[in-house]
């Protein structure tokens, strides 16, 4: 399935993120496992309904949605990425398993771009904090939700239990990613989605990363 091209995205971030991942897009998938945790941990809550459609908001290589395909062959699977170089290699692994595209995740139209204005799971994973604008990205994904669907979001936590001196490095060499971690990233879910929104804070080990779920009511 070719790709779409989006109708109006932010060219300067996508050739900011097609210089990053130029090269890196071919070992990326065997360099991230070393150290995106909680991404495997994310997609086994997912519990995707019978035939749902699931929407990954920066979905890079395709790696997670390959998984989400093979855990729930059922679902309907779509990617969106501001990388057209990155989504190469997603359409590559996916073939015409999923439907993919080229936006701007802190705003796309669904309807031009998939064919549909809701969704009933709604992946974020680790992109939030490569993301310049990455509220406007939050709230757009939850407002892609399906009455009684999910967003489910695993990034860089506040690595508490990791000592200062590492906790030091560790953002330092993120920087050298163009990555910076969302540590307001629960409150900021909670003053923009509404009292009307369930959020579901989970840390991983050390803090290293931290997982939300929002839900959107029935």
């Amino acid at each position: 399935m070719p790709l779409i091209a989006p109708e109006d995205t932010s060219i300067a971030h996508g050739e900011l993120m097609d210089g990053v991942y130029r090269w890196q897009r071919h070992i990326y998938d065997a360099t991230r496992k070393y150290f995106l945790f909680g991404r495997d941990r994310l997609i086994g809550q997912l519990q995707v309904p019978y035939g749902g459609a699931v929407l990954e908001i920066g979905c890079g290589t395709g790696r997670n949605l390959a998984l989400i395909g093979r855990r729930w062959p059922k679902a309907q699977l779509h990617g969106l990425d501001i990388s057209a170089l990155m989504l190469e290699s997603a359409q590559s692994r996916l073939g015409i398993r999923a439907q993919l595209a080229v936006g701007d995740a802190c705003g796309f139209d669904a309807e031009a771009l998939f064919g549909r204005t809701s969704f009933d799971r709604v992946v974020i994973s680790f992109a939030l904090s490569m993301i310049p604008d990455w509220q406007a990205a939050l709230r757009q994904g939850a407002s892609m939700l399906a009455a009684g669907g999910e967003l489910h979001i695993v990034d860089f936590g506040p690595a508490h239990g990791l000592p200062a001196p590492l906790r030091g490095l560790l953002k330092a060499w993120l920087r050298h990613f163009h990555v910076t971690p969302r540590l307001d990233l629960v409150e900021v879910a909670r003053d923009s989605l509404g009292a009307t929104a369930q959020v579901e804070v989970e840390d991983g080990p050390l803090g290293y990363y931290r997982r939300l779920v929002i839900r959107r009511p029935r």
